[in-house]
């Protein structure tokens, strides 16, 4: 009986001695769960959850650079204001504060309105996306808008450019398919080279350009009918930087542009640009004398346009 006893009570003793030396190890397992947990939390909300590294890729460059920001606009001079808390993908209302005069220059609808502004437009695109970006990124910096005026072509080649120029939150306007002289063209081909570049731009984003600039500043009657049908608003330029007669080889062409376009400067001022390297480079140089003068940058989507 004595030896019954003193077995049960040895198998108890192990068992308790087992029982006891798993509890750490349970615990440790939990705790190293609640710290991975914690950790990862943590590096979410630092925005260190995911790595990204540098690429060339157009698409991925455009969300890269993106929508960080919501553009809304003062109606009473059109100028932007750019408000990161807002959700990135709202659109904001602009009123219709300014038209186009005859002479292509912005005009303010009503008195009040910011007279002193310049509208910034670039042709003949899209081209690079590293280009884009840098453009893009100096109007960011000013708080800028312009109209991108594409050619089908060139959009046909290269859609996601034109994606590019869309998710960075800039206009962009119809330069015809070919960039040819539409004046002496019939009416069916004036037709083919706009209709075709409305329908290109809203497959790939998803909206029709409301701006129209004809090739060489020279659309004819025909040219200016056929936009106006297709609720497009006509316009060439007033102020010119004549970054299209530059060569590569020129020296000094940052201060040519800037010299350029001062030159010319006044209240309204449509400013004709390209998409060209020498041009980028003076951007920032621009937009800065332009503001030393008092100048805003009108937004695009303040300018009336015709009903189709």
């Amino acid at each position: 009986m004595g030896t019954k006893t003193a077995a049960i009570l040895l198998t108890a003793c192990l068992l308790l001695s087992a029982c006891t030396a798993a509890k750490p190890e349970s615990a440790a397992t939990s705790n190293n769960q609640t710290q991975a947990t914690s950790e990862t939390s943590d590096n979410t909300d630092k925005g260190q959850g995911t790595a990204s590294s540098p690429t060339n890729s157009s698409e991925q460059a455009g969300s890269n650079h993106g929508n960080n920001s919501t553009a809304q606009t003062t109606p009473q001079t059109g100028k932007t204001v750019a408000d990161s808390n807002e959700a990135t993908n709202s659109t904001a209302t602009v009123n219709k504060t300014y038209h186009l005069d005859k002479a292509y220059n912005v005009v303010p609808n009503q008195q009040g309105a910011e007279k002193k502004v310049v509208l910034l437009t670039f042709d003949d695109g899209p081209k690079e996306a590293v280009m884009i970006n840098k453009i893009i990124d100096i109007l960011d910096k000013h708080k800028a808008k312009a109209i991108f005026f594409v050619n089908g072509y060139r959009v046909k080649e290269h859609p996601e450019l034109l994606k590019l120029i869309h998710d960075r939150r800039q206009p962009i306007g119809n330069h015809s398919w070919d960039h040819i002289v539409l004046k002496n063209k019939s009416e069916a081909e004036v037709k083919k080279q706009i209709e075709s570049v409305q329908k290109i731009v809203e497959e790939t984003t998803g909206q029709t350009p409301v701006f129209f600039r004809p090739p060489h500043g020279a659309g004819g009657d025909v040219g200016r009918k056929v936009a106006k049908e297709n609720g497009l608003l006509y316009m060439t330029w007033s102020v010119g930087s004549l970054d299209w007669t530059m060569k590569k080889s020129q020296p000094n062409k940052t201060d040519a542009i800037l010299k350029n376009v001062t030159e010319q400067l006044h209240p309204g001022s449509n400013i004709l640009m390209h998409e060209l390297p020498w041009t980028t480079e003076a951007l920032d140089s621009l937009l800065t004398r332009l503001e030393q003068k008092g100048y805003q940058f009108v937004d695009p989507q303040s300018i009336e346009v015709p009903a189709s």
